[in-house]
């Protein structure tokens, strides 16, 4: 049945645009900045001699930190205020893109991906808090995915970066990741922008009431529904991140011979498919509900995706159906948590999800590089890249079963008598 969505005042909706545009653009450059490792990743192999083991961790160590600081951070936009946590980790994730930009060595490139991780993923959560909290009421799927659909522009345009930036790409490793810097500079003067608007609204924005302290024994409290979604979250997230955005343009060359242009068009599709599918799914999700339904298709998309590049029949079919994925899972997972989760733990429940979210991807990165470098895997051994290919099908299928469970356990507490 078709959920009813009520009018919403003008006011609102102009700020809850002006938001939405403002979140999307500092989104961009967030995105733009973690996606660069992909299309270096073969000119640092060649001109700086790293392993891919190296390159896996210049992602890995993004997320590692992640993995305890997460849970914190998810706190203190709970605590210290949207706006505030969104700006100032902004300013950590600009200063993060110019030391990877400008060191000369592995430590320094990773110490800069390490400052930025730490930045990003609390940024993330604010940026999410702040889309939830200026949502006109019965949209808020429908404005999360606007928000990551034009944010993650910054991700495609990172992909097709090799053919628009040729000439930075010419000039060696470097020019690509000042490029990124750039892009977290502009993705900061957003930040900015929306805690000024949030100061402006803030007396009269609907309060959410907000807990003095963390009790960590809420934790359990969340039901197993929670921690269903935080394993598909884990399991989903790995794959995504650790594939695309670290080896596919590197295994896309290797495996299957393409130039870097090409290799980075093909991995473009995920994001030129998220760009127009997400809102549609963000839409289709506030009308007509269904959130573990929908998770579980999604969630099946990707070990199908898997196969279809590892057989190599179509590249291109592979990374479309992994862009289906990748609109519909977050379409449908932030605002579903927002509904087994109560108001007062939003943030610490999504930065719980984060550091579950965050350790697979750090243990993929690190998991995959290691295949590659123990197989041999290079474009003269291109049967070394099948190890990682079928660690990311297993993952991935994984997470379609904690999906399955997910929607059992959603249907049973359905059907129980209120």
């Amino acid at each position: 049945m078709l959920t009813k969505i009520p009018p919403v005042a003008p006011a609102a909706l102009r700020t809850a645009w002006l938001v939405l545009g403002l979140v999307a653009i500092a989104n961009f450059g967030n995105f733009y900045v973690y996606d660069t490792i992909g299309p270096i990743a073969d000119l640092l192999q060649r001109l700086r001699g790293f392993t891919d083991t190296q390159i896996g961790m210049l992602n890995a160590i993004y997320s590692l930190p992640n993995v305890v600081l997460l849970l914190v951070g998810g706190v203190l936009v709970d605590r210290l205020g949207v706006g505030r946590m969104m700006f100032w980790t902004a300013a950590i994730c600009f200063a993060g893109a110019i030391l990877t930009a400008v060191a000369e060595s592995f430590a320094g490139m990773a110490a800069g991906r390490l400052l930025f991780g730490i930045g990003a993923e609390t940024f993330n959560i604010a940026t999410l808090a702040a889309i939830v909290r200026f949502a006109p009421v019965g949209h808020p799927a429908l404005a999360i995915g606007i928000s990551l659909s034009l944010g993650r522009a910054g991700a495609f345009s990172v992909d097709m970066s090799p053919t628009w930036f040729a000439g930075a790409y010419a000039g060696g490793w470097q020019p690509p990741l000042v490029i990124a810097a750039a892009f977290a500079g502009v993705s900061l003067a957003m930040a900015y922008a929306y805690w000024r608007i949030e100061r402006r609204q803030g007396p009269r924005l609907e309060a959410v009431p907000v807990a003095p302290v963390v009790a960590w024994t809420d934790l359990y409290r969340f039901g197993p529904a929670y921690w269903y979604l935080v394993a598909l979250c884990a399991l989903w997230y790995a794959v995504i991140y650790a594939f695309r955005s670290t080896f596919s343009i590197k295994y896309f060359q290797h495996a299957h011979g393409l130039d870097l242009a090409t290799a980075g068009a093909i991995n473009g599709y995920v994001f030129l498919a998220a760009i127009f599918a997400t809102p549609f799914f963000g839409w289709l999700c506030d009308r007509i509900g269904r959130h573990a339904q929908l998770l579980a298709l999604g969630s099946l998309l990707l070990p199908v995706a898997i196969a279809t590049l590892a057989v190599g029949q179509s590249l291109g079919l592979g990374m479309v159906l992994i862009g289906v994925s990748y609109s519909l899972e977050p379409a449908v997972m932030w605002p579903f948590s927002a509904r087994i989760v109560p108001a007062a733990r939003y943030g610490t429940a999504v930065g719980l999800m984060w550091v579950a979210e965050n350790g697979g991807i750090a243990g993929a990165n690190l998991v995959a590089g290691r295949l590659n470098d123990h197989f041999g895997a290079s474009a003269a051994n291109p049967a070394g890249y099948e190890p990682m290919m079928t660690f990311f099908f297993v993952a991935a299928t994984l997470g379609f079963l904690c999906a399955l469970l997910l929607w059992r356990t959603v249907g049973r507490r359905a059907q129980q008598p209120a």
